[in-house]
């Protein structure tokens, strides 16, 4: 995407902002559900960022599989768990909360130490071919290159997907199996409206 400096700092600088405030957000909130939306907030910034990197085709695949495939079935299990359950107060719970401040602490101090150490500047070169789309790149080392393993991983794919099926299907007995002696669930019925509603004399219904 070639926009001006100026555009691509203050869209840099918006999209990290929304990332941080809603990555703050998943760990922070109580809610569960709020916290796995704010998650699609965070994979939706990212892929702002990949945009303005020129990565179109990682851009759509960070919102078609992370957003619209791994966020949703986040909140699908939320939903259909709804399990209402009070956390009990662990024994301990600052060694776990120490360590987790050390560990991300590390991780910043590494992360910052590598963006200190790298050298961003950039040399404009006058006359130069822009490269092609990156789609037509991966494409082309997808079906070149990368052959074997892609299709080695759509059928890995393939293979999650029907032992999923068969995992979540339910197991119906035939009639033949059934004894009398199995008890039967009630069938469900509409509640009738009671006879007292009715005029008497009359053939309207109140």
């Amino acid at each position: 995407m070639n926009l001006a400096e100026g555009v691509q700092i203050v869209s840099f600088g918006l999209l990290s902002l929304m990332m941080i405030g809603a990555a703050l957000g998943v760990v922070l909130l109580a809610n569960i559900v709020y916290s796995a939306f704010l998650l699609g907030g965070v994979f939706i910034s990212i892929a702002g960022l990949y945009i303005l990197l020129n990565a179109d085709f990682v851009a759509a695949a960070q919102v078609l599989i992370y957003v619209g495939a791994v966020n949703v079935l986040i909140l699908f299990a939320i939903m259909l768990v709804n399990k209402r359950q009070d956390f009990t107060p662990l024994p301990n719970a600052w060694v776990r909360k120490g360590a987790t401040a050390l560990v991300c602490a590390g991780l910043f101090v590494l992360l910052l130490t590598m963006v200190l150490a790298t050298p961003w500047t950039t040399t404009k070169v006058v006359g130069v071919v822009p490269a092609q789309s990156s789609i037509v790149t991966i494409g082309e080392h997808f079906f070149t290159d990368f052959l074997l393993p892609f299709e080695l991983a759509s059928v890995l794919l393939l293979i999650a997907m029907v032992g999923a099926i068969i995992l979540a299907r339910r197991e119906f007995l035939p009639e033949q199996v059934i004894s009398p002696e199995t008890p039967q669930q009630p069938a469900l019925t509409l509640p009738e409206r009671p006879r007292e509603l009715l005029v008497a004399g009359s053939d309207k219904k109140v």
